[in-house]
């Protein structure tokens, strides 16, 4: 009995760690990239695309494990911190085990993306500058907590998840596809990049008076419990408009495009929670709203450019 409550406790811990729920997250972006393949009456490259998301996936997995291991070792995982446990915090990880299941994971995820290079590069160019930034996207990944200069502690996570999330999510996998990238992309991959950044930001409201005791200086406690407020409006605004406005210059009298329009209703009330709740276990419930801005937008964006 004793042992199958620990296996049990054991297979928590790592999901909790793993944060399986933040995986559409990571696909969000290739698929939107994909879809703007197809928009454009381009052959999609169906290999390409499935080793895009596997890598996607993996370096997304390597970031929560490195996010557990990096908390835990600055001591910002502490028993007050709000919302649900993670694994280290359970006690039957240690260190080491954490250590060895993130250097795995990045092992695959370069597996992964060297297949993912031989499969679409064309040019010593191209295999050159994809190497290049699948390195510089898995140490992005650990940095975010782990190391003395973690990015995260210092208010730059916001950037990098417009970056990875965005442009490079979802310019990154239109290139692959195409072999070719311009401003068709970018107002797409900007709006993916907010929608991400929009999850983050309220994980970090949350966390505020947690992640300031402890010494995180992410961008909401940099900007402070108001100001902060007012940049998840513009996130929420900004993601929009571009895609509002990518409608408007590529329509082209195709409604469907415009199948993004349904979400609407989830970014006003997302918006109006955040400016009047300030309880940290309110903003809890925004977080899952968060994601499911991201996912359905993205999702119906998607969908419309399909039926181009």
């Amino acid at each position: 009995m004793v042992n199958t409550i620990k296996k049990e406790s054991i297979t928590h811990a790592w999901v909790s760690s793993l944060r399986l729920k933040t995986l559409p997250l990571a696909c969000c972006g290739i698929i939107t990239g994909t879809a703007l393949v197809i928009a454009q009456g381009l052959k999609m490259n169906g290999w390409v695309f499935l080793f895009s998301l596997l890598t996607a996936v993996l370096l997304q997995l390597v970031s929560n494990l490195a996010n557990d291991y990096g908390d835990m070792q600055k001591g910002s995982d502490t028993e007050q911190r709000i919302g649900p446990k993670r694994g280290m915090q359970y006690g039957v990880i240690s260190s080491v085990q954490m250590k060895w299941a993130i250097i795995f994971v990045g092992f695959l995820s370069l597996v992964s993306g060297i297949t993912l290079i031989v499969l679409a590069c064309r040019t010593l160019s191209d295999v050159l500058a994809f190497i290049v930034l699948g390195g510089v996207s898995l140490i992005a990944a650990i940095t975010y907590t782990v190391g003395k200069k973690a990015y995260g502690y210092s208010g730059f996570g916001d950037l990098s998840v417009l970056t990875f999330f965005g442009y490079v999510g979802v310019m990154g996998s239109f290139y692959l596809q195409t072999h070719h990238i311009g401003l068709y992309s970018f107002l797409p991959a900007t709006a993916c990049g907010l929608l991400g950044t929009l999850v983050l930001n309220v994980n970090n409201m949350r966390d505020i008076q947690e992640d300031e005791r402890n010494g995180k200086r992410t961008l909401a406690v940099r900007l402070g419990s108001k100001n902060v407020r007012y940049y998840h409006l513009s996130l929420l605004i900004g993601s929009f408009s571009c895609l509002v406005l990518f409608a408007s210059l590529y329509a082209e009298g195709n409604p469907y495009i415009w199948l993004f329009l349904f979400a609407l209703p989830l970014f006003y009330l997302n918006g109006y929670a955040v400016l009047v709740h300030k309880d940290p276990i309110q903003l809890q419930k925004q977080l899952a709203m968060a994601v499911k801005i991201n996912v359905c937008t993205l999702a119906l964006f998607s969908i419309g450019l399909f039926l181009t």
